[in-house]
Formats: C-alpha cells, sequence, structure tokens
C-alpha cells in the first residue's frame, strides 16, 4: 500500500515541521530486529544503516562507524577502532547492565545505535529517528491503493542518547533533541560551546571539556617557559573552540602571546598543508604549536613538516585528538619527536578485553557492521556477497580477534561504558523515586519517561567508572577535568613510543626530568619571541605584541628598577655591578700615605723643624746685639706666623671631623695672619720714621716695641673676629661632596669627606691675610731706598716680592682645577705648599742671614754705638740729598756723607751692623 500524507494532519508547531517533512519517508519503513537480516543481498541495505536491541528502555547510540564519504557520498572507509570498538563498548555496558541484579533489576535496557558517518548534516538525518515517537500522527487521510487505512508501525521510543563522538556532530544533534527534550550523554565531544546550558541544557558528557584541556595545555606552555606559539586549528567546533578557548585563556592569565593562528579547512586543496608550514615559519621564534586538529590533519601537517626539511624545528603540543595515537606519526617519527599531547585520564578495561576477543561472526550477529569489520580486520574476504573487492584470500570465520590480528583497545571505550551506566543509574534513581518498590517498569515510567526530570537524575549520578575513576557532573553537565600528559619519545633503541610524563587535576604536575626533546640533546627548546635581557637591562616592549622586546641596558646611574624601567640612583649611591641595585658611593679623603700629602708634610717637616731651630737659637741668643736689633718681641710673632704656616698642612691632611673642621677655620689664615701683620707693623715704622724724620726730628708715635705688638695684635684680632662670626653663621661641620668624583664611570664614583668649606669661603679666610700682605709689600717698596744699614726693609721686600709671586701662582692652579676629578688632592696640595712655601720665604729672607752670624760669625754679633734718633734722621736725610748727587759724578762713585762721618766716629775699621731699633727713640 502506498500511504498518502496530509499535512493538515500533523503539528503545525515551527519547530518540527521541517523536521516532519525531512522525515516523513522513515515513519513507513518497518523497524526490524536486525538478526532476521534476510540472506537476499538486494535486501540488506534496508537494514545495514543501524542496530537495534529490544527492551523495555531504550537508548540511542550515534557512532563514527564510518569514515567522511568522498565525493558526495555520505559515507567512506570502516572505522575500526573509533567505530566498532565503541559501539560493542556500548553493547557490551547493556548487556553488563542487564545482567546486574542491583542495577535496574527487572528491567531491561535496549538500543538503536545509528552511524554518523563522521558528519554533522548525515548523522542529523539518522537521529531524527529517535524523535519519531514523539511526534504524534494522524492518518485519518491517509489512504492506500486499495482504500485500506495505512499500518503504521510503532517507533522505538528513545528516552536518551548516548553519543556523539564529534563536537560539531553533538552541537548539530542536541539542537534537536533538546526540543524533545531527551537528554543526551557524550563519551568524547570536547567542544566548550557544549558547556552553554541556556543552549544545550540537554547535553551532558563523561569527558572533560576543552577549556579544562586549554587550561592544561596553557599550564604546559607556561611551565616550558615558551611565551611565543602559534595556534593550528581544524576547521569545525572542535578545533575552532579548542583554539578560541587557548586564547582567550592567555589573553586572561597573560605571558603567552599568540604569533599565528591558522586553521586547516574542511576540504583543504592541494598544497594546502605546504602553505601552512610556510605561514608558522614566517614567525620562526615561535616554535611551539598549538594544535587542536583531527587525527588525519595532524598526520598530513607532519607530512608538510617533514617534506619541508623541518623536522625537529617545531615543539608540537597535541589535544586529545592527538593523543596516544599511533596512526598520525606513523612513518614520520622524527619530525613528531618531542611532541606533548594530552588525554583524558583513562584506563584500559580489561573485561572489554575480553568480551572483544571472544567476538566472532557467529556470536555476534546483532552488530551488523561486524562482518565488515572482519574483513577489514583480517585482510580477507567473506564469499562472493564479501564487500571488499579484489583477489583477497576467503575468511574462514575461525579467525581470532588478538591472535590473527593486531589488537589495542579504543581510548575512549572507558568512557563509553561510563555514559551508558551514567544513563543506567539516572534511570535507576528515577526508578526508585517513581516506582518504589515496583518489580520492573511501573506504569508511570512505562507509559511516559519525562526527559527533564532524567535530567537531573543524569546531573545528580556519582558512582565509580569502569575504569575505577568517579564520574559525576556539574550544573553544565561537564566531567571534572583529569588528563594524562604523554610525550612522544625516540629510545636509544630507536624505538618511539609515548610516555607518559605528568597529569593534570585542576592543577599541573609535569616532570620535566622526564621529558627528552631531540635525539641526544638534554637541554630545553625554546619557544620565544625575545630572548631574556640580562641583568641591569629593560625591556622594550614592542607596540601590540608584548612578548617581544629589545633590550636596553640602564646607563649611567640608572639602576634596573623593574623588568621595564631603569630609575636612577640616589645621589649618594651607585649602581652595582650587575645594575639590579644601588650601593653606597665608596667614601675617600686625602689619606697619609697619598704622593698628594707625602709632598707637602715632607715640606712641612722640613720647615716645623727649621723654625724651631730659628726660636730655639733666638731664644739661646736672646740677649746678643743682632737679636735684639731685629725686635724680639715681632720677630717670635712673625715665628710663631710662620710655624703656624707649617702646621696647617697637618690639619688640611688630616681626617675631617668637626674638630679638625674649627681647628681648619681658625689656624686656616691665622698663621699668614700672624706673619704679614708683623711685617706690616715692621715696614710702617720704618716708612714712618724716615718720612717724619724729612719733616721734623721729632719721633713719630707708636713705634716702641709695646706699641708694635698692640699694632700687630690688633691686626690679627680682626681675623679671629671674622672667624668667630663665621662659626656664629656657619657652624663648622663635615659634608660627603659626591659631585667632586661623579664621573661617567659610576664604577669610578667617589664621595669625598671634607669639611663643608666653600671655594669663596677659603678665598675669604686668606683675603683678609692676602690684603695685609699686599699692603706690607706696598710699604716694603716704599722703604727700599732706606740705608741697608739701618733697617730690613730690603730683605722684606724681598721676602714680600716672592711671597706674591707664590699667590700668584696659587690662585690660578686652585681655582683652575675646581673642575678636575683630582680636586681635593690638588687644591689642598697646593694650598698647603703655597702655605709652606711662603713660610718658607720669610724664614730664609729674614731669619737665616742672622742665625748665620749668630753661630757662625760670633765675632760681628757685638754692641752697636747708639745714635740719636736726630742723627738717624740726618744719616737718612744726607743719604737721600747724596744719592740724589750721585747721578752728576763722572765716574759714578758716589762717597756720601753719612760713610764719611760713619768712618770718622768709628773706633775700628771692621764693617758692624747698626740698627734703628737700638737707638733710644
Amino acid at each position: 500500500m502506498e500511504p498518502q500524507w496530509n499535512p493538515a494532519a500533523y503539528p503545525r508547531s515551527p519547530s518540527v515541521i521541517f523536521l516532519l517533512v525531512a522525515t516523513s519517508y522513515t515513519w513507513l519503513l518497518p523497524v526490524t530486529s536486525p538478526q532476521r537480516i534476510p540472506t537476499d543481498p538486494q535486501a540488506a541495505p534496508e537494514y545495514a544503516h543501524s542496530i537495534r536491541l529490544d527492551g523495555d528502555i531504550i537508548l540511542g547510540g550515534l557512532f563514527p562507524v564510518h569514515s567522511r564519504g568522498d565525493r558526495g557520498t555520505p559515507c567512506g572507509e570502516l572505522k575500526k577502532e573509533k567505530g566498532i570498538h565503541r559501539l560493542e563498548a556500548m553493547m557490551f555496558a547493556i548487556d553488563l547492565i542487564n545482567k546486574d541484579p542491583e542495577l535496574l533489576p527487572n528491567i531491561t535496557l535496549g538500543a538503536r545505535i545509528l552511524d554518523t558517518c563522521s558528519r554533522d548534516t548525515y548523522a542529523l538525518e539518522q537521529s531524527l529517528t529517535f524523535v519519531q515517537a514523539l511526534i504524534e500522527r494522524d492518518g485519518s487521510d491517509v489512504r492506500c491503493a486499495n482504500g485500506d487505512p495505512p499500518i503504521f508501525t510503532k517507533p522505538d521510543k528513545i528516552v536518551g542518547v548516548i553519543g556523539a563522538a564529534a563536537s560539531s556532530v553533538s552541537i548539530m544533534v542536541a539542537n534537536i533533541l533538546r526540543l524533545f527534550k531527551i537528554p543526551q550523554i557524550s563519551y568524547a565531544s570536547t567542544a566548550p560551546e557544549l558547556s552553554d546550558n541556556t543552549r544545550y541544557d540537554f547535553f551532558s558528557r563523561v569527558v572533560p571539556p576543552d577549556s579544562y584541556q586549554a587550561q592544561a595545555m596553557m599550564d604546559i606552555v607556561t611551565a616550558m617557559e615558551w611565551n611565543y606559539v602559534s595556534t593550528l586549528a581544524s576547521e569545525g567546533n572542535y578545533g575552532e573552540s579548542g583554539v578560541e578557548a587557548f586564547v582567550q585563556i592567555s589573553r586572561e592569565t597573560g605571558g603567552v602571546c599568540i604569533a599565528q593562528s591558522l586553521k586547516i579547512p574542511r576540504e583543504p586543496r592541494p598544497g594546502e598543508f605546504d602553505k601552512i608550514i610556510r605561514r608558522l615559519l614566517e614567525t620562526s621564534n615561535a616554535r611551539a604549536i598549538i594544535m587542536f586538529a583531527n587525527e588525519d590533519d595532524i598526520r598530513r601537517v607532519l607530512d608538510a613538516a617533514k617534506r619541508n626539511n623541518q623536522t625537529g624545528h617545531f615543539l608540537w603540543v597535541g589535544s586529545d585528538s592527538w593523543g596516544s595515537k599511533i596512526s598520525p606519526v606513523i612513518s614520520q617519527e622524527r619530525v613528531a619527536e618531542g611532541a606533548i599531547t594530552i588525554l583524558p585520564k583513562r584506563a584500559s578495561v580489561d573485561a572489554f578485553d575480553r568480551y572483544f576477543r571472544s567476538r566472532s561472526l557467529s556470536n555476534n550477529r546483532r552488530n551488523v557492521w561486524f562482518a565488515e569489520f572482519w574483513e577489514e580486520n583480517f585482510n580477507c574476504k567473506l564469499g562472493m556477497h564479501g564487500k571488499r573487492p579484489g583477489s583477497l584470500k576467503k575468511c574462514t570465520g575461525l579467525e581470532k580477534v588478538g591472535r590473527d590480528s593486531s589488537y589495542e583497545q579504543e581510548g575512549k571505550v572507558q568512557f563509553v561504558m561510563d555514559a551508558v551506566y551514567a544513563m543506567a543509574h539516572a534511570l535507576h534513581r528515577m526508578h526508585r523515586e517513581l516506582c518504589h518498590g515496583y518489580p520492573g517498569l511501573c506504569p508511570r515510567m512505562a507509559s511516559n519517561i519525562d526527559g527533564k526530570e532524567l535530567l537531573s537524575h543524569i546531573r545528580a549520578v556519582s558512582f565509580n567508572g569502569s575504569a575505577g575513576t568517579p564520574v559525576v557532573f556539574n550544573e553544565n553537565g561537564d566531567a571534572p577535568g583529569r588528563y594524562d600528559i604523554f610525550q612522544y619519545q625516540i629510545t636509544n633503541r630507536s624505538t618511539a613510543e609515548y610516555r607518559v610524563i605528568g597529569s593534570w587535576t585542576n592543577k599541573l604536575h609535569l616532570r620535566v626530568e622526564a621529558m627528552r626533546w631531540k635525539t641526544g640533546d638534554p637541554s630545553l627548546p625554546a619557544s620565544v619571541c625575545s630572548i631574556p635581557c640580562r641583568a641591569g637591562e629593560r625591556k622594550k616592549v614592542v607596540k601590540g605584541v608584548p612578548c617581544c622586546w629589545h633590550c636596553e641596558r640602564c646607563e649611567g646611574y640608572h639602576y634596573q628598577a623593574s623588568e621595564f624601567t631603569c630609575e636612577l640612583c640616589p645621589y649618594e649611591m651607585r649602581p652595582d655591578s650587575n645594575r639590579t641595585g644601588c650601593v653606597p658611593i665608596s667614601i675617600i679623603k686625602l689619606e697619609w700615605h697619598s704622593p698628594w700629602a707625602i709632598v707637602p708634610v715632607f715640606i712641612s717637616m722640613l720647615g716645623i723643624i727649621a723654625t724651631s731651630f730659628v726660636i730655639v737659637t733666638f731664644v739661646r741668643y736672646n740677649d746678643t746685639p743682632i737679636v735684639r736689633a731685629s725686635g724680639r718681641e715681632m720677630s717670635y710673632v712673625l715665628l710663631t706666623g710662620i710655624f703656624l704656616c707649617y702646621a696647617i698642612t697637618f690639619l688640611m691632611i688630616a681626617t675631617p671631623d668637626v674638630g679638625v673642621c674649627s681647628f681648619r677655620r681658625i689656624f686656616l689664615g691665622l698663621g699668614m695672619c700672624f706673619s704679614y701683620a708683623a711685617l706690616l707693623t715692621k715696614t710702617n715704622r720704618i716708612h714712618r720714621i724716615f718720612e717724619q724724620g724729612k719733616k721734623s726730628v721729632t719721633a713719630p708715635r707708636f713705634i716702641s716695641p709695646a706699641s708694635q705688638l698692640v699694632i700687630t695684635f690688633s691686626l690679627i684680632s680682626v681675623q679671629l673676629l671674622g672667624v668667630f662670626v663665621w662659626f656664629a653663621v656657619d657652624p663648622p661641620h663635615t659634608v660627603v661632596d659626591y659631585g667632586e668624583q661623579r664621573t661617567q664611570d659610576p664604577m669610578s664614583a667617589r664621595g669625598v669627606l671634607k669639611c663643608d668649606i666653600s671655594d669663596l669661603s677659603l678665598i675669604c679666610s686668606l683675603g683678609y691675610s692676602i690684603l695685609l700682605m699686599v699692603t706690607c709689600t706696598v710699604y716694603a717698596i716704599k722703604t727700599r731706598g732706606v740705608p741697608e744699614t739701618f733697617n730690613e726693609a730690603k730683605p722684606i721686600g724681598f721676602t714680600m716680592y716672592t711671597t706674591c709671586i707664590i699667590w700668584l701662582a696659587f690662585i690660578p692652579i686652585f681655582f683652575g682645577t675646581s673642575q678636575s676629578a683630582e680636586r681635593m688632592y690638588i687644591q689642598t696640595t697646593t694650598l698647603t705648599i703655597s702655605l709652606s712655601l711662603s713660610a718658607s720665604v720669610s724664614l730664609g729672607m729674614l731669619y737665616m742671614p742672622k742665625v748665620y752670624i749668630i753661630l757662625f760669625h760670633p765675632e760681628q754679633n757685638v754692641p752697636k754705638r747708639k745714635r740719636s734718633f736726630k742723627a738717624i734722621v740726618t744719616a737718612a736725610t744726607m743719604s737721600g740729598k747724596l744719592t740724589q748727587k750721585g747721578g752728576d759724578r763722572p765716574n759714578g762713585e758716589v762717597k756720601t756723607e753719612l760713610c764719611e762721618s760713619m768712618e770718622t766716629n768709628t773706633s775700628s775699621t771692621k764693617t758692624t751692623y747698626v740698627s734703628y731699633s737700638n737707638h733710644a727713640i
């Protein structure tokens, strides 16, 4: 009978009209158990798209039994592990549950398992089978050709779905199942998008989402100190969502920059993978490649890297799609060496191994694809109806899995079984709540199992899974993140294998010492945009790429304050050797052993010895004529000043402190002040005597020794008064001058410990003494014409001329070296030597001749005839007149009347020393 379809008889909800149209052709298909597959080869395709297991409660199953087909065909080659192993795991779990007297007692689970062919659109078409029973049909307007009403085969009512594998398939199917409130538990879909409980509220999964995986991969990258990576994703929800999650985490945490994010097209053109490798090489420093790609794309990427001679360059970090699979790395072990992969923590289910190894053509007729698997697995052909073409050997049917072929349990078997058990535990909780004490299904569950209520029980389950790990769900239906971390290593025997190097359970546990990279190279590879800056260098970040920078050294007195800044050290500090901090600048002073100190100290000691010798001699011969003629009082004052000029050298070199600085202020100009005040008083007296003599025979006032001392000490008191005012205005203290030796090279910088005496203060302190010296020089010039026999004017004049020359040389040297790094040494040495030389000139010209006479010619040290002030003045006046007449003598001979008078009055012809000092005035 050919049924007629009346659209008016069906629900008009916009959400399902399209589904009804798309599935109308499937409603009339008889649904029969696959065990009753007819032997007629023409009838087989009618049932080869699904597996049906009878039961009280029917679960749906979605598995990628076949790969994606080419050239428009929906399905391709059979997938032995991802397809057959997984669907057998579902059937095995159902068998175990049906045998378990504690779980769902007196209730049998059945299944309707469909092939998704690894294609989301095809899976959508297949999954419409799950909702047929929930769509009410009205056949009143449908008639067969003979007029009889049609007979509809009642479809199975699916209460929950196990699957799908690919995230793109699960997303497509979840959008349909949520409309009909059918809970779904996936065993392999990890796209973060599926965690959105507002859009995929009926979706749960026993594997952790890629958001956890992305976090784990970020933790691995951080642990390896890789901060510059590229990402590579297969087009689709899985790859794109995984990379998006990784990029989002990198932005939130910082520290890792994405050099490039490349995408592998669904249908890549020839040369596409070589192009991807070339693009990755554009940022060659980003060696680490974060991969969220399917198995086939991984294999082709590795192959392209091998073709482009990039073996060992890239550091692969693969997601769980790579995991510990062998197929992506077959024949390209070298290029995959060192790859770090991640896989949800799992364990092999031994019971399933025993179950699957026992499967044969005779005891596994419920699996409609098992015959195809048999041919693929044993590489043989099942008679004339076998699907494998060619002249292959004929299958005997006695082959054994694991004996006549290789066998390794597929990685997601555990999760398939956990998904089935999660659904069973939820149903068990629901049965206990709705049918308490009722054997089998009670009417409340038999008539209708509310999907929303079942979902609440699914989210509440908690049990130990098939591998002993707990199975729980959070509010979004996600399983907790638990991962094993593998590395693909080549051992010394040149055999490659995946080795566990760590784990991640909300936190990374990585055994770096167990990692192996390029054969024979134990060093940790780098994937950084810029190498870390050395100590004392700051990062100058490239705009827009925070992981790329240029290193700039902190120059001068700057130190590295942070990773990105240099700051200036405090004035009294300098950068340390690696410029990561500041250390105090070394403080120096003029040391006694320095050559700058040895020379002035030596001169000063000689001067002190000589001065002391003169003083002792004068004291010893204090009453001799020559000492008395020198003016004893003024001589001792002058000698005291000379002694102080020598002694100040030791204060200038001594370590500065408050006491030393105080004595420096007092004695620095005091010695010169004593010397030149005494000399000025002497020259002034001579000048006044002979100037007065030209006018009258009356002696000028204040020429007595007592008057001379009063005048001298009055002049000295001015210096002392200035010093005391200085003390009051600016009390003495020490300072450390960091500017004097602040060189271009901070390592050579020194702080100079010194008294707080500025150059101006120093000149002011010496200025008064220099003023006395200049005034004394003027008087010495004025008295140069006084007869030698009567005064010391000429020796004093020579002393002052020489002293002026010394101090005229001192001033440019002192101020000309103010910018020199050796300023402290040069100025101190210059000042002390100038003082010592000034004292030496005075000592040598004024006192050494007298000491010589006293010690070596005592016969000349005899009393002189005293003369009146009138006689002296007359002699001076006559001397002046005769001097003027001397120029008129034809032979230039001058014989003064004074000399004749002296010759007449002298009792002997011996030369005598006559001084005005000896006369009573």
